[in-house]
């Protein structure tokens, strides 16, 4: 043999395979009996789980989250409802351990991820049977399905001592940390891609481009911080919006994390004046109020300071359009003659919609403007399919201010 050639390397063992197969060894005889495959297969009991066990995870320090419907085909739900708790929890530890050499940190928790629902659940009121309740404003995770380890509070009170004893993970995307409660708070890990282009929005090739740092950028669903946080690293400070207690917790604790002074607004503290609120000279202020409320509330800022708005996000699902008025207003009436700003419009749309849409949007704002104030979809970033055929969609409007004739 040539001493100069390597070996070849061994195939990659799967984790979790790996966990699956040596807790499967470690079972009662008895237990693999109760398994029995389909009648058309070929395959006996074991290789049966084994092909039909999740391959692939997503870790978000210190947990585990398995993509939706793991565990969930045959004949996984027959031997998983055979088992003792222990014989479960010694399953869910055996996969954390076998993933936590990957990770930096311990991995504790284990859950399935069954994505965001749109809607809540509702019962109907002429019989017991579900139905399909009111808009799920607060994109509370309820399909989260955890398997080992505490996630912390079971109702949704978002009290400091429930804060205290939730369960809170976090990740790192574009060298920015972001931090949540998973029990409570949804997390998109495909807005990262939009979150690298607003960092990199104001790059010197793009006209009028330069100099946002110490203007404003007005965010009306914050969530985490998902683009907050954007506007934060370019030196912006930003006013926003957020309905679920959990998600301004968890923008409060990702802000800290990464060196921003935030002061998150609830309670009697919404009774305070605009210039008291931001008069701390906090990077971000979060408000827990519905955002319509914010027109009203930069009007109120405008007429004790100048403020500089730069940027409006409009970061909701399916559609952001129901608060594009008032984005609109929040812009547009701030502008110095001459003036430029941006908003960053959200909206699922049918690709071959798009071009009938954008022209749509130049139109309503233009109506809006009357013709002082004008609007352009300057650019459409399709940033990821939400359905097929269907993409989310961020509309860049550029408004402008004509200055005097």
């Amino acid at each position: 043999m040539d001493a100069r050639k390597k070996p070849p390397k061994k195939p990659k063992t799967n984790p979790i395979s790996s966990a699956i197969s040596s807790w499967l060894s470690a079972l009662p005889p008895p237990l693999l009996d109760l398994i029995t495959p389909a009648p058309d297969s070929n395959q006996n009991h074991i290789d049966l789980l084994l092909l039909t066990s999740p391959k692939r995870w997503v870790i978000y320090e210190p947990m585990v989250l398995l993509p939706s419907g793991s565990f969930t085909s045959l004949p996984w739900p027959a031997l998983l409802s055979s088992l003792t708790p222990n014989q479960t929890s010694l399953l869910w530890a055996a996969i954390l351990r076998n993933i936590s050499p990957s990770s930096k940190v311990p991995l504790t928790h284990l859950a399935i991820n069954e994505g965001i629902p749109l809607h809540t659940i509702a019962t109907t009121t002429t019989s017991n049977e579900e139905g399909e309740g009111e808009e799920n404003l607060l994109r509370s995770p309820s399909g989260l399905r955890p398997l080992h380890g505490s996630f912390g509070p079971t109702t949704p009170f978002a009290s400091d001592r429930d804060f205290s004893t939730a369960f809170w993970v976090s990740t790192k995307q574009n060298g920015i940390t972001q931090i949540w409660a998973p029990r409570w708070t949804m997390f998109s890990r495909g807005n990262v891609k939009e979150k690298a282009r607003l960092l990199s929005f104001h790059d010197a090739a793009r006209p009028g481009g330069p100099g946002v740092k110490g203007k404003w950028a007005v965010d009306l669903y914050a969530g985490i911080g998902y683009f907050v946080f954007s506007y934060a690293r370019l030196g912006m400070r930003v006013l926003c919006w957020e309905l679920n207690p959990w998600s301004v917790e968890g923008l409060r604790r990702g802000a800290e994390a990464n060196g921003w002074s935030v002061r998150a607004v609830m309670g009697e503290e919404l009774e305070l004046s605009m210039g008291e609120l931001v008069g701390g000279g906090e990077q971000i202020v979060v408000l827990l109020e519905d955002n319509r409320e914010a027109g009203r509330r930069v009007r109120a800022l405008r007429g004790v300071r100048e403020v500089e708005v730069a940027h409006v996000n409009c970061g909701f699902l399916p559609s952001s359009e129901g608060s594009w008025r008032d984005a609109w207003e929040i812009q547009g009436k701030g502008l110095r003659d001459g003036g430029k700003g941006w908003l960053h419009l959200h909206e699922n749309v049918g690709f071959g919609d798009i071009e009938e849409r954008r022209g749509e949007i130049n139109v309503m704002l233009n109506e809006w403007g009357g013709g002082e104030v004008k609007g352009e979809v300057e650019h459409v970033e399709l940033v990821k399919t939400f359905a097929p055929d269907v993409w989310h969609c961020v509309f860049d409007v550029c408004i402008t201010k004509s200055g005097p004739a």
